[in-house]
């Protein structure tokens, strides 16, 4: 029922984005109504950001949004920012629709795993031994507003973003999307990647081409091939 419950979420979202929305100004800022606007984007986006599953052209949506106001083209600027709202929220009942898929194909055993790594690296954390002290990492523990891209780009992993497919081909049995990835998952970290290991990761992440979140892209498949 409650999955049932997403889709539908999904699906009126959808036909809200076609169908746009007005925003009225609000007399307490004092903002107009395309300010309001893209007040209202930025901040259903960041929060898709945290959740991780921020749509790639969305940000692009609301800077255009910012640029038709900077030009006082006001109306464009508020219909632009009606279409970024709407990605937002969409992305944000995505991700919540497939952390809920994710979490009930789990195994009861594999999710007192999960909790169980989870717990420990908020402990890990909490007491100041947690990733972040410079010292290169064996495993991370995926927080919300994670992405490979930017794992990989910390000191402590790679400390090069392109280098991320690494770290989807050595978790290739729990990342079956390398867009798409759950606050609580445990990712090996492989510290001892030879250098043309790390030569064709950056090279694919260079040469990834298209992508899109909860498919997985051919291009990702034939590097795990490799």
């Amino acid at each position: 029922m409650r999955t049932t419950a997403r889709l539908i979420s999904i699906a009126f979202l959808s036909l809200g984005l076609l169908a746009g929305c007005a925003t009225t100004g609000d007399e307490d800022t004092g903002m107009s109504a395309a300010e309001q606007a893209i007040s209202d984007a930025k901040s259903a986006n960041k929060a898709a950001k945290a959740a991780g599953n921020e749509w790639r052209d969305t940000g692009k949506i609301i800077k255009q949004a910012e640029d038709a106001l900077a030009a006082g083209d006001e109306a464009k600027a508020e219909k632009l920012a009606a279409k970024a709202l709407k990605q937002a929220e969409i992305a944000q009942a995505q991700a919540e629709f497939e952390n809920e898929k994710f979490m009930n194909s789990l195994s009861a055993s594999d999710k007192a795993a999960l909790s169980s790594a989870s717990t420990a690296a908020a402990a890990s954390r909490n007491s100041g031994t947690s990733a972040g002290n410079g010292d290169k990492v064996s495993s991370y523990s995926v927080e919300g507003g994670d992405n490979l891209w930017g794992i990989s780009g910390k000191d402590q992993v790679y400390g090069d973003s392109y280098a991320w497919p690494l770290i989807y081909k050595t978790n290739r049995s729990q990342i079956k999307d390398a867009d798409l990835i759950y606050p609580g998952q445990v990712l090996d970290i492989d510290q001892n990647a030879s250098d043309a290991e790390m030569d064709a990761a950056v090279r694919h992440a260079k040469t990834r081409g298209a992508w899109s979140v909860g498919d997985v892209e051919q291009s990702d498949l034939d590097y795990l091939n490799q």
